[in-house]
């Protein structure tokens, strides 16, 4: 990782930024005492930024976590392909029965991960590659599921992407990346871009990979709670930033040459990307989606385009469809997002399903400052949705629901079992111990995209209608 005291921070009014290099045990327990947070080798921050304990407790945890997910990193990475590998082992030879006979033989089929059959943790968790044919171009549920599903297959490497999309979905795909993070020295960040070209959409669909479960350094821009002040917006958690696409030497400029040495930038290579195709065809629009933290980079994008004044691309953007999206800036950049959101008219969906975790971290409190804005279409477990300004429980860690989360955990793996009797719809042996995981961590289970891609369907079409962004 970069060291982050040699980036310019010119473009902020204020910063605090963490730098897990820099990290020593001593450092590490001086962080717990009375004294500036600027005094430790691993903080970077302005001139006047607050150190009380509670802030100092924050940092520990985020700096003690990244140093950790570094250490874990590759044998995280090994376990986790080795697992995978697992997974697909199976299907690659036909069956559990063919995989025992192929053994005897001799002659396992092991699986190509680049292959269009090969796929994820996270796609093993849901199967469905298939859109709803119930929805259809025009019915208000329709781009919520295509950006769900979306969301769901960015998790899976291209060439299962381009089968999904091309064969599948019948739309083309305009692109897959892995994208360079300037901080972290690596491509860390993945998206694609699709056209559904028909004729009652014409949209093309920017969709933000989540973190993967075996990413140490998806995991560590997610524990990064450095942040940066912008003026004229507000905060920004620096983790996100970093991995759309903010540069060390100049922060945000509105253009930049692409430095050829290195992987490109997401922001201005979607951005590009866009501009080309928004001109060819004065009829397409365009909307951004993701899952986790695809959606915290699917409503960042927007974020920079306001900053840039992409005025008439914005004008162009159809809405902004996130799906378990933590929390992403402070009280002022909500405020910076519901004027401009308003001002473009556009829509932000932001699902929330029932005890899912992420969306209530970073902690909405004194000591982190992040805030949810806009609208929050929550989901309970029975797939039912309604419209609130922000999910019940928003910091999760309430002792007066625990017994709740437990019981709601309980009702979710029986309905695992039943689920098939009245959906067309079955759960497989992965999604169910995953969500025996549920039991002992309500939220971690809750989080998965099967719920997301199960409440875009069968929710409601009503929430999904165009609705007026609210004030606060």
């Amino acid at each position: 990782m970069v060291a982050t005291m040699a980036c310019n921070k010119e473009f902020s009014s204020g910063y605090v930024l963490l730098d897990p290099d820099q990290l020593s045990l001593f450092e590490l327990i001086r962080l717990l005492f009375p004294g500036h947070i600027g005094k430790r080798a691993f903080v970077d921050c302005h001139e006047g930024a607050e150190s009380n304990f509670e802030r100092r407790w924050i940092i520990f945890i985020s700096i003690l976590a990244q140093k950790l997910l570094q250490l874990l990193a590759k044998p995280l990475s090994w376990f986790g392909s080795a697992f995978e590998m697992g997974l697909n082992l199976p299907s690659a030879n036909g069956g559990f029965g063919m995989l025992l006979f192929n053994c005897l033989r001799g002659k396992v089929q092991w699986p190509e991960k680049t292959s269009p059959t090969f796929s994820s943790s996270i796609g093993r968790l849901d199967k469905r590659v298939k859109l709803d044919e119930s929805i259809n171009p025009g019915d208000s549920k329709y781009f919520a599921a295509l950006a769900m599903m979306s969301a769901k297959i960015a998790y899976e490497n291209k060439a299962y992407i381009k089968t999904t999309v091309e064969d599948r979905w019948e739309m083309e795909v305009l692109g897959s990346f892995d994208f360079w993070n300037d901080y972290q020295g690596k491509a860390t960040t993945q998206a694609f871009l699709l056209h559904d070209k028909h004729v009652e959409s014409n949209t093309i669909v920017v969709s933000f990979r989540g973190t993967e479960p075996f990413d140490a350094d998806a995991w560590c821009t997610d524990f990064d709670i450095s942040w940066y002040e912008i003026p004229g917006v507000g905060k920004i958690h620096g983790g996100f930033m970093k991995a759309l696409g903010l540069q060390k030497s100049v922060g945000w400029p509105k253009e930049i040459k692409q430095d050829n040495s290195h992987p490109p930038l997401a922001y201005y290579t979607i951005r590009e990307l866009l501009r080309k195709r928004l001109q060819a065809n004065h009829d397409t629009k365009f909307l951004v989606t993701g899952h986790s933290l695809g959606g915290a980079l699917a409503i960042l994008f927007p974020a920079v385009l306001m900053m840039h004044e992409e005025t008439w691309m914005l004008k162009r953007l159809r809405g902004i469809y996130t799906f378990g999206q933590p929390r992403v800036g402070d009280n002022k950049f909500g405020e910076f997002m519901l004027e401009n959101l308003r001002k473009h008219d556009i829509q932000y969906f932001r699902f929330v399903y029932s005890n899912d975790l992420v969306p209530r971290l970073p902690y909405d409190d004194k000591a982190l400052m992040f805030k949810h804005f806009g609208t929050c279409i929550y989901f309970n477990s029975f797939y039912e949705g309604k419209i609130v300004a922000e999910e019940p429980n928003k910091n999760y860690f309430n002792p007066l629901m625990a017994i709740p989360k437990n019981v709601n955990a309980i009702w979710e793996l029986i309905r695992s079992f039943i689920i098939s009797f009245s959906k067309e719809y079955k759960e497989g042996w992965f999604l169910r111990a995953y969500r025996v995981l549920g039991l002992i961590v309500p939220g971690v289970a809750a989080h998965g995209p099967q719920d997301y891609v199960n409440s875009t369907r069968l929710g409601s079409s009503v929430l999904l209608l165009p609705h007026r962004i609210p004030l606060k």
